[in-house]
């Protein structure tokens, strides 16, 4: 992480520095000769937004690598350093050319954001290969350290790896896959010695009580280890959460999900807007789409289907046809074929796609049609996955949560596997995006769905 830290470090100075000259360049290119004080000026922005990045904690690796704190980060350094040049220029009275500055620092901000995605992308490759991770020693019950080693390998990028289990009212060898049992729970900073762990991670567990909780808190801050603790309440985060110290005691306040309010009446109306264009621009694919289906087999091009909407409410979701015509009497000789758990059936080669079906599902085409569903206002452009009567009759109450919003065309399962996922952790999935649910969210699924359409990861 030192090392990406000091390359991000680098990179921060060299898009300022290039920003600066191309601001010169084209703000006196009518005087031929840029004056001696912006030249200063220029060579001057690199340290200034350096100092700007670094008080806005961009250089904070707990936001390194994950999420959009970051991103979010740079953005206010560039909205800081706006308003000190401002202010400075106010108070020192100094006339600096307002087309050199609208320039120089915008330009910085966009490079500088382009260049860390582009270096977290880097990372992420590198954290996937068991690269600049953090070793990690999971304290608690076996089965929450074996959930929070799966998660762990399967979303690499966070960089964590668990090398090591403390385990509480277990004294012998671990069950868990791949990770050594280290001991019980009064043996963490022996084994965050003898594992040469830089990160602890306490799990909900009855058995650590605060006064233990404290006494594990000194004995690593001695070594200098990080101590992450996991609350019991799981997938909120975010603006949900504060911390409040109330009579010496630091309570987690949970403010309750924003499943409406002005938010939700912004996210309808851009869900609409957005639909209605994307659907006039693709009116030409559409055609083409439609036209190929129905020479393959002469069957219509749309498939209808009734799915189960926001708060129980059935409607009609529309799809381009990928399947035979008598694919849904063909399903029950297939059962024994499934290859999903839970309530979802998925078959890899499904014998009943057709040949543009298959090119279809593989770039997701055939989920445009959902478009109109977003327009009628049954669907949104980004949600949990739109489910089968079928399905909801099997739900209990820990999963109908997902019915508490509009399924989407998106979401968190699809740009996280699709159908590679398992039924529980795409369930998993879906109700995290119900309790954190934010307009940034949204637009960052969104992004995220090019690359696993892309990819073609768990199309099928």
């Amino acid at each position: 992480m030192t090392s990406y830290l000091r390359r991000a470090a680098i990179t921060d100075c060299c898009c300022a520095l290039a920003a600066g000259g191309l601001a010169s360049q084209i703000r006196f290119a009518h005087q031929g000769d840029v004056p001696a004080e912006y030249l200063v000026l220029t060579c001057a922005l690199p340290f200034l937004w350096s100092v700007a990045v670094r008080l806005s904690g961009g250089y904070d690796p707990r936001f390194i690598g994950i999420g959009s704190d970051e991103f979010r980060r740079l953005l206010n350094a560039a909205v800081s350093l706006a308003a000190a040049v401002a202010v400075a220029s106010y108070v020192a009275k100094l006339e600096l050319a307002r087309g050199y500055i609208a320039i120089a620092l915008p330009t910085t901000a966009i490079l500088d954001l382009t260049t860390r995605y582009l270096l977290r992308r880097r990372l992420h490759l590198l954290r996937r290969n068991g690269s600049c991770t953090r070793r990690v020693i999971a304290v608690g019950h076996a089965l929450a350290v074996a959930e929070l080693v799966t998660t762990l390998r399967r979303e690499s990028y966070h960089g964590l790896s668990v090398v090591g289990a403390c385990l509480a009212g277990q004294l012998g060898s671990s069950a868990i896959t791949g990770v050594p049992f280290a001991g019980d729970l009064d043996s963490v900073t022996q084994a965050v010695h003898e594992l040469r762990a830089d990160t602890v991670a306490v799990l909900t567990c009855p058995e650590i009580g605060g006064d233990r909780l404290r006494e594990l808190a000194w004995e690593l801050e001695r070594t200098g280890t990080d101590l992450c603790v996991a609350p019991a309440l799981l997938d909120v985060a975010g603006p949900r959460t504060t911390i409040r110290p109330v009579a010496g005691l630091p309570l987690l306040h949970v403010d309750h999900a924003e499943l409406a309010g002005a938010g939700k009446v912004a996210k309808g109306l851009f869900d609409r807007a957005v639909a209605a264009l994307v659907l006039l621009l693709l009116a030409p694919a559409f055609a083409v789409i439609s036209l190929a289906i129905r020479c393959n087999d002469e069957g219509p091009a749309l498939f209808r289907q009734i799915r189960v909407g926001r708060d129980g409410r059935v409607f009609t979701l529309y799809k381009f046809r990928t399947m035979v015509v008598d694919a849904e009497q063909k399903k029950a000789s297939l059962t024994a074929c499934n290859q999903v758990d839970g309530a979802l059936f998925k078959i890899r080669q499904d014998p009943r796609v057709t040949r543009p079906g298959a090119l279809l599902r593989r770039w997701s085409l055939d989920e445009l049609p959902q478009l109109f569903n977003v327009l009628r206002g049954d669907m949104s452009l980004v949600g949990p996955r739109p489910a089968l009567p079928e399905e909801t009759a099997t739900y209990g109450n820990h999963v109908r949560r997902r019915l508490a919003v509009k399924p989407g065309i998106t979401g968190l399962w699809q740009v996280s596997g699709r159908s590679d996922l398992p039924w529980d952790e795409a369930v998993r999935l879906d109700i995290r995006y119900v309790e954190n649910w934010s307009f940034t969210l949204d637009l960052q699924i969104i992004w995220k769905t090019w690359a696993a359409v892309m990819s073609g990861s768990g199309a099928y």
